[in-house]
């Protein structure tokens, strides 16, 4: 696969609408931009896993392994189910004041909700697993280009869901999100329940 093919097939699978993005939104809409980064961070930290165990050639080993890849996949879609249900079900007062006492809640908290959202997400790891087989070669410099790529959908992942955390915590968009912060909690709830549906039953 061309080089440029794989930036571009990066990109979209990146901004592509996902449990990632729902978490990072609903982060930041209840809890701040700080919240809302450090779960991009903690998404970027799992997909430098998933590259690190594709590129010694695990992840293949766990997506012929039955066991151990319905065990990530039920453990992914029970964590979304989880975190989806607890958007859902939120009082309406609730959002208001995490965001007012955002200072209380331990902010690696938010880093480990994006960690474990990316990192137990057998879709993240087949990905991986099906780009690197392409990459990896019998050319000497075929690890360095795929450590390179590793990189770059590290920081490509890190940027573009900052990105998302620093869009919806501005100001002039913060005024009007804030009427409608309990549907749009909601609505993210309910995304991320349906994406640990469908993980768990397909």
């Amino acid at each position: 696969m061309e080089l440029l093919s794989l930036l571009l097939l990066g990109v979209l699978v990146v901004i592509s609408p996902g449990a990632d993005f729902v978490l990072v939104l609903q982060n930041s809409l209840n809890n701040g931009r700080k919240a809302g980064i450090l779960s991009a961070l903690g998404i970027a930290i799992a997909i430098s896993i998933h590259i690190a165990y594709s590129l010694f050639g695990i992840g293949y080993l766990i997506s012929q392994n039955e066991f151990v890849f319905n065990l990530v996949r039920y453990s992914g879609a029970a964590y979304l189910i989880f975190l989806g249900c607890k958007g859902l079900f939120a009082p309406k007062g609730e959002a208001e004041m995490q965001i007012n006492d955002s200072k209380s809640v331990p902010l690696w908290r938010f880093l480990l909700q994006g960690f474990l959202c990316n990192v137990l997400n057998p879709k993240t790891m087949l990905f991986f697993v099906s780009i690197f087989s392409q990459v990896i070669t019998l050319q000497a410099d075929s690890y360095n280009v795929a450590l390179l790529y590793g990189v770059y959908m590290i920081v490509l992942h890190g940027i573009w869901f900052s990105i998302v955390a620093i869009l919806f915590t501005s100001p002039r968009l913060q005024l009007v999100l804030l009427r409608m912060k309990h549907r749009l909690n909601q609505a993210c709830g309910l995304g991320l329940l349906c994406f640990g549906a469908v993980l768990g039953l397909k």
